[in-house]
């Protein structure tokens, strides 16, 4: 498996996701703003994709990848994954349908719970109704997530990576429609709409996935569901990676119930700056995380522990090489970014204020969230789900513990640090099991690579700091100042950030120009 280009292709169009995910908020933080409408709807988005990253993404991806693998290693033919594919899906989708209904009967009572025991001013039929239109979306996309998960294990990753433009694009689409119905002047029937673009862009992201996953052989149906030994181990293997996979997920879903007892517009906040910091943490992080898993199960699978290490230390000397940079500059022009992307409509300055300080405490912790994405697999591809468990345990009590402390003094900015911190102590803990069985280890050249990256990006940080200044009263000006400002600011921070990186050596020009080359990944790691 070629690492960079498999990364690069899941990167760039999580990157065009992302960029429609950034038109989507701008048009959403104007017509929605930060009122009672816009937590509801941050609410009822929240949950299904809370479930949906926690489960779909995470915790079943990790455990159907290497077993999927397993199958296509056991039978050239194919005809042993297709089976198990289709008894996992004969399986899954009756619990999805279970699940589901439990939830939206259950609604009432979990927005209540929400809404610090309906003591928020949240619990309204407006509330209720828009988590119950959206719910289903995690049905949708869990089976998407399956043929998604299939498409990975052949190495074909565009597909999946294409898929989040639909719902974007959806969304997009929902918003331009009351914007011209009324010209978005009613943020209840925009709240509406959006809820049932979900559902739309659910049901095109499952035909489309399924679309290429016959196109690449496999043919799917439903029969009487069956818990076969491999379906069991399934299960197995996905109930503690639930928790193990999904830590920031779980963190999300426990920040709802303590932004719940804060101020209204404190969901749009997290959501928007969460935004900016899922930038480089999906692009970087998950494209890494998904692009190693099926090779890491196969070196394992041949027993070949020096191609392991190799590669799982590529992948996070590349990740450092992006990550680090990106934090500092999300930290230092927070402010910036916010207000020319989001400050406008109904979303005001102060809106715009609040949101770069919980912006500058979730970027403490993003360089930690992309490095578990990269530990985590180590874990996976070995089939051993419980020892994140312990590690994520540890860090999820220590995340409530701080927001227990925290956000009485700090309110959501204490909120989004707590995280960070946590994200940090799983990343450390998950690091030194991983040393500690001899499975990976991080080498002095590597931490050297580091150093040079963290000493370049704090060139770039002196320059945002000066620069930073020089641009105000552009960032909240016309459509091309605001477009002019940022463009400046990110091209001065990124062309110093990359001289650095070349001058002091931060990039190995041999390792990236080797990753170019075909199975670059599997050539490096042996040679290793």
């Amino acid at each position: 498996m070629n690492l960079l280009k498999s990364t690069g292709t899941i990167a760039g169009l999580t990157l065009v996701s992302r960029i429609f995910g950034f038109v989507r908020d701008i048009i959403l933080a104007r017509v929605l703003g930060a009122g009672a409408a816009a937590d509801a709807w941050q609410l009822a988005f929240q949950l299904p994709n809370i479930f949906r990253r926690l489960f779909a993404e995470g915790a079943f991806s990790a455990a159907f990848i290497p077993l999927f693998n397993r199958k296509m290693e056991e039978d050239e033919q194919r005809t042993a994954a297709q089976n198990f594919a289709i008894d996992v899906l004969s399986v899954l989708v009756p619990i999805l349908l279970v699940f589901s209904a439990v939830m939206m009967l259950a609604m009432p009572g979990i927005i209540w719970l929400i809404d610090d025991s309906g003591q928020g001013g949240r619990t309204t039929d407006f509330s209720i109704t828009l988590a119950r239109i959206t719910f289903p979306y995690l049905g949708l996309i869990s089976v998407t997530t399956l043929f998604a998960g299939i498409l990975n294990s052949l190495s074909r990753f565009a597909a999946a990576a294409a898929a989040p433009i639909m719902l974007n694009l959806c969304m997009i689409s929902a918003l331009l429609l009351a914007i011209a119905l009324d010209g978005g002047s009613d943020p209840r029937q925009a709240a509406y709409f959006l809820a049932i673009s979900l559902g739309i862009a659910g049901i095109l992201q499952m035909t489309w996935l399924y679309f290429w996953a016959r196109k690449a052989g496999f043919s799917f149906g439903l029969h009487k569901p069956k818990f076969t030994p491999d379906v069991k181990e399934l299960g197995v293997l996905i109930l503690p990676a639930i928790f193990g996979a999904g830590i920031y997920q779980i963190s999300r879903f426990i920040d709802l119930f303590f932004l719940g007892r804060l101020p209204e517009g404190s969901f749009v906040y997290l959501a928007m700056a969460d935004r900016l910091n899922q930038l480089p943490l999906g692009i970087i992080g998950i494209a890494l995380g998904t692009a190693i898993l099926p090779a890491l199960s196969r070196f394992i699978a041949k027993d070949d522990q020096g191609g392991a290490q190799r590669l799982q230390s590529n992948a996070i000397e590349l990740a450092m090489l992006l990550t680090i940079p990106a934090a500092i500059a999300l930290f230092f022009a927070a402010g910036p970014l916010v207000t020319s992307f989001y400050v406008g409509g109904n979303f005001l300055a102060s809106d715009g204020q609040m949101t770069a300080n919980v912006v500058a405490a979730l970027v403490v912790g993003l360089p930690a969230y992309v490095l578990v994405k990269v530990l985590i697999p180590g874990f996976f591809a070995r089939k051993d789900t419980k020892t994140p468990v312990y590690t994520a345990g540890i860090s999820l009590i220590i995340n409530i513990s701080l927001n227990l402390l925290l956000i009485p003094i700090y309110g959501i900015v204490g909120l989004a640090f707590a995280g960070a911190v946590a994200a940090w102590c799983n990343c450390a803990m998950l690091y030194y099991m991983l040393h500690s069985r001899g499975h990976f280890h991080i080498e002095l050249s590597l931490l050297l690579r580091i150093g040079r990256i963290t000493l370049s990006a704090a060139g770039m940080a002196a320059l945002l700091i000066y620069a930073v200044p020089i641009g105000e009263g552009l960032y909240d000006g016309t459509i091309w100042q605001r477009v002019g400002a940022i463009t400046a600011l990110v091209s001065a921070g990124g062309l110093v950030y990359a001289a650095l990186a070349w001058l002091t050596g931060a990039v190995d020009r041999d390792k990236i120009t080797m990753l170019t080359k075909k199975k670059a990944a599997e050539e490096s790691a042996q040679e290793g």
